[in-house]
């Protein structure tokens, strides 16, 4: 047996990796098990995105190797579309770069500005692959703790008392998941200041923007935030679009080129017809964004009610698409989560899995069907 590399030590398989096998089996041995783990999109892309890809084909240039940075039309329609719901002005020729997804951002950018040794900021609770990125590129996490006590907002006293040498880069992450909390422009203006004293990267990763969001905002309309800030967006959630691999990065064209240099020696390009599909989503209405967040309205009222089923706490001024639920004090996340799953065959997640401010609540996806949620609640 070939010796792993030594990297791999410091990271331990994707918690929903491990435990949707485990779901796998109980559904294998009979087990109705109703699925409120994880933010994969249950309902179907726009007809005109299908029908782009569709009719892409047969095109000429369809089935060859993409240009790296992507179709031209489609920066341009990243750009539009920046320009058009965040009143963020971008070069779609070196300001914008279309990734296989954000996930692969957020491993691209850490190859481009991470040395081995190099210390970077995530928040706890926070996504799981900020912290393993960080890892797995030799560099160091270091977490900044946030809380319902600060609406999940960074406190930067505290931020500004650490020891920042050597910290180059921090992770922010606006609707905030897990916990659903929006990102304000002080909180970003605060941020841009932060990484400008510090000269540390800020990166904003904005997947959930237009999921019962009425006021989407992006970091990159604080003056000033390109010297210092990226964002990262996807069109997983807002189109329903998550197997598509489809995402990007937006921000100073000098950074731009760095993250560059390492995508155009990972990959080939993205598939030209989902390039096609993904023009065709961003340039849809507002009426779309209407039509799924009725949907979700929907939904959400309804795992509210499941949520009381349990005797959580949660904000109903939370967006995106899970609701973040407080459990009765002196319980612990993982066994209510445990025993959910293995007394009535709903799996919902721990919010440990976030990070240790995640202990004392469990989160639920939006990502289920009303007469499945109603069925959960009349499990409990």
């Amino acid at each position: 047996m070939i010796k792993p590399a030594e990297r791999l030590d410091t990271v331990q398989e994707y918690y929903f990796s491990k435990k949707l096998r485990e779901v796998r089996g109980l559904v294998a041995a009979g087990k109705p098990i109703i699925n409120m783990g994880i933010g994969s999109p249950d309902l179907q892309p726009p007809a005109q995105v299908l029908e782009a890809i569709q009719g892409s084909l047969n095109d000429v240039s369809a089935h060859k190797y993409q240009s790296y940075q992507g179709l031209p039309e489609l920066r341009s329609a990243i750009s539009v579309f920046y320009k058009n719901k965040f009143s963020v002005d971008t070069n779609s020729e070196n300001e914008v770069l279309p990734l296989m997804g954000s996930k692969e951002g957020i491993m691209h950018i850490s190859m481009a500005f991470l040395n081995e040794g190099d210390k970077v900021l995530i928040p706890n609770p926070g996504y799981p692959t900020y912290t393993s990125v960080t890892k797995l590129v030799g560099a160091e996490p270091l977490f900044y703790n946030l809380s319902d006590t600060t609406n999940w907002q960074p406190d930067f006293k505290k931020l500004e008392a650490q020891d920042l040498t050597d910290v180059k880069i921090m992770w922010v992450n606006y609707p905030h998941m897990p916990t659903g909390t929006d990102g304000t422009l002080e909180t970003f203006q605060k941020l841009v200041a932060f990484g400008k004293k510090y000269n540390i990267l800020i990166i904003n990763d904005n997947p959930y923007s237009f999921i019962l969001n009425d006021e989407p905002i992006s970091i990159l309309q604080v003056e000033g935030a390109k010297d210092i800030a990226l964002e990262l967006n996807s069109l997983s959630k807002t189109f329903n679009m998550a197997g598509w691999r489809v995402g990007m990065v937006l921000g100073n064209a000098n950074y731009i080129n760095e993250i560059l240099k390492v995508k155009s020696n990972m990959d080939s390009g993205m598939f030209y017809g989902i390039q096609k599909g993904a023009i065709e989503a961003l340039r849809l209405s507002d009426d779309w964004f209407l039509a799924q967040n009725k949907i979700y309205e929907e939904r959400r009222s309804l795992i509210w009610k499941l949520a009381d089923k349990l005797e959580t706490r949660y904000s109903k001024n939370a967006t995106g698409l899970f609701v973040w639920a407080k459990i009765p004090e002196g319980k612990k996340s993982e066994e209510i989560t445990d025993s959910v799953l293995y007394d009535n065959d709903i799996f919902i997640t721990p919010g440990t899995i976030f990070g240790s401010q995640g202990e004392g609540y469990i989160r639920f996806s939006l990502c289920v069907e009303s007469e499945i949620i109603k069925e959960a609640i009349s499990r409990l």
